[in-house]
């Protein structure tokens, strides 16, 4: 029988375009012998809408809005457990959530699968909360004993007190450049690098419109190196690749809008390097007990010294998206990569059910 697959994407986030770029392109790697395919829609309002099921490739990413023609749904009507036998047509096998950024990719859409006991695709609650939340991921990154780069934290509540306090403390801490970043926002969304002080002070305007919580980090010089990690208690490493950005960094128009970057996949990397970033993205995988999915992204100096940046719990899935691509790098396919994915997501459903919830 074939798997009723919803894909959940859009979301209250600013990374919303994003998301629907990679459903977009999900919907064109799914095989269709195997799998069901029912889009569902969050708004930007956070408005559930559900379609009918896809006949086929979706070529215009606006008809994954399904304006006019989707229905409006409670999560609760995915569930066999909660929804009543009259709809058992609504429900799901599983879900993959391709959501990005907040109120998507931070563990609150997985809390709520969880409690509606439905299968999904990814990381779970901890592990999705805590890698996007770039403080708290460095902070267990940190007690892991993965190496990175120096780093300090402020809220907005800090920041609007003792402004010349809070920019001295990162001239103290970390010096010039500087990378500044909303705490829980991805794709290179609200970062600036800052040389100066009034470029740091434009920078902490910036971030601050993103989020309550930002990170301001040191600057290293390194290429920027990246792997895949795919599995539940058993992670496997894809090939790496390197991001070699013509702009001073790799920034969200770069990846989303012009491509202007270039990916090298295999990057050149020595036996021993690759080791390296491959025991580091697995021990950040398994500190964070992630599931499904991550991927890990690197600084790699000129001495050969490998220092952790961050992961991203739900990598892209666009054409321009680094994730598949390695993985196609590796010998497996688009259609392949999103089918084991789901079997990852059932495997890891089936273990919770083991779970003993009664005394």
């Amino acid at each position: 029988m074939k798997i009723k697959l919803g894909l959940l994407y859009g979301g209250k986030s600013a990374e919303h375009q994003v998301s629907l770029q990679t459903a977009l392109a999900v919907t064109k790697a799914l095989d269709t012998e195997k799998f069901e395919v029912y889009p569902i829609y969050i708004t930007e309002q956070g408005v559930w809408i559900k379609g009918e099921r896809l006949q086929g490739e979706v070529e215009d990413v606006n008809v994954l809005k399904m304006e006019g023609i989707g229905q409006k749904v409670s999560p609760f009507s995915l569930s066999r457990e909660l929804a009543p036998s009259s709809a058992e047509e609504d429900t799901v096998d599983v879900v993959f959530p391709l959501l990005h950024g907040p109120n998507g990719e931070d563990g609150t859409v997985q809390g709520l699968l969880e409690l509606l006991n439905i299968p999904y695709v990814g990381n779970g609650v901890l592990a999705s909360a805590a890698g996007m939340d770039k403080v708290v991921m460095k902070n267990i990154f940190a007690q892991a004993g993965l190496p990175q780069a120096n780093y300090v934290s402020f809220i907005r509540s800090e920041w609007e007190k003792e402004r010349d306090a809070v920019y001295i403390k990162v001239e103290e801490a970390l010096g010039y450049p500087c990378f500044v970043k909303p705490a829980n926002l991805g794709s290179s969304v609200g970062i600036s690098k800052c040389k100066n002080r009034e470029e740091l002070e434009a920078a902490f305007e910036e971030a601050f419109q993103f989020d309550r919580k930002i990170i301001i980090e040191e600057n290293i010089t390194g290429r920027e190196i990246e792997i895949g990690v795919l599995g539940n208690d058993d992670p496997q490493c894809s090939v790496v690749g390197e991001i070699a950005p013509k702009k001073e960094f790799y920034d969200y128009k770069a990846k989303y809008i012009d491509g202007d970057t270039a990916l090298m996949i295999p990057a050149e990397v020595t036996q021993e390097e690759y080791e390296a970033i491959r025991e580091y993205a697995i021990q950040a995988f398994k500190a964070l007990d992630g599931a499904g999915l991550t991927r890990a992204d690197f600084f790699l100096t000129k001495e050969g010294n490998v220092y952790i940046n961050e992961v991203n719990t739900m990598p892209g899935f666009t054409p321009f998206s680094m994730f598949p691509l390695l993985w196609q790098q590796s010998g497996m396919s688009y259609p392949e990569l999103i089918e084991r994915l789901v079997q990852l997501a059932i495997e890891r459903y089936e273990e919770k059910q083991k779970i003993k919830y009664t005394i």
